[in-house]
Order: structure tokens, then C-alpha cells, then sequence
């Protein structure tokens, strides 16, 4: 499952990453409307506002296809998810973040990425 999951998340990132520069362009276009108008032409801060909408569509979209693989997205900037499953008769969340070569690590539900345990 991790091969059809790894490109989903680490385009997960790759578009939040995008949403986050999209949304501090937008935001230093908009102070500088705010204090003269900075030479700024009008329909930009629309055209910046219409392109932060289509990037977080496009985030939201990413995050929908792995809910419906079942996991749960913990962090969108590094990657974070998590995998319900049994353990020894317990539920569990297997913990998989971007960057490591396999799910190798387990929490309880209530215990978080700071509980991490190797499987």
C-alpha cells in the first residue's frame, strides 16, 4: 500500500508547500495595497486570490484520496499519516511520515506522533 500512498503524500506537500507561497504572495500584495497601493495593478490581488482558491482546492482534493484509502492525514507539511489497524487485538495507528523507507513505527489512538514505538 506505502507505493500507492507515497506519491500521493509527497504530492500532498509538494501542494501545501505551493498554498503556502501562494498565500504569503497574496498577503504581501494585499499590505501593500493597504499602505499606497504599491504600484500594484488592480486585478492582481483577484487574479492571487483566484490562484490560492484552485491550490487549495487542489490540496483538498490530495487529502480526499488518501481518506479514502482509509488513513488519516496527521501533517501536511511533513507528510504525516497515519494507518488504523489492529494491534494484538488493540487499535492502533501504524505512523508513516515522508522520508522513511517503510511503516515501521505504532501509537495508541490517544498517544500522537510523541508516542511512537517501533512495530
Amino acid at each position: 500500500m506505502l507505493a500507492e500512498v507515497r506519491p500521493l503524500v509527497e504530492h500532498m506537500v509538494a501542494a501545501k508547500r505551493a498554498l503556502d507561497e501562494a498565500q504569503e504572495r497574496r498577503d504581501e500584495v494585499g499590505r501593500s495595497i493597504s499602505g499606497n497601493g504599491g504600484g500594484i495593478p488592480p486585478n492582481e490581488l483577484a487574479e492571487l486570490h483566484d490562484a490560492l482558491e484552485r491550490r487549495a482546492a487542489v490540496l483538498a482534493g490530495i487529502v480526499e484520496e488518501i481518506h479514502e484509502l482509509g488513513l488519516l492525514v496527521k501533517d501536511l507539511d511533513t507528510g504525516l499519516v497515519d494507518f488504523p489497524s489492529l494491534r494484538d487485538g488493540e487499535e492502533v495507528l501504524l505512523c508513516w511520515q515522508l522520508g522513511e523507507y517503510e511503516v515501521a513505527f505504532w501509537h495508541g489512538l490517544e498517544d500522537g506522533f510523541a508516542g511512537r514505538q517501533p512495530l
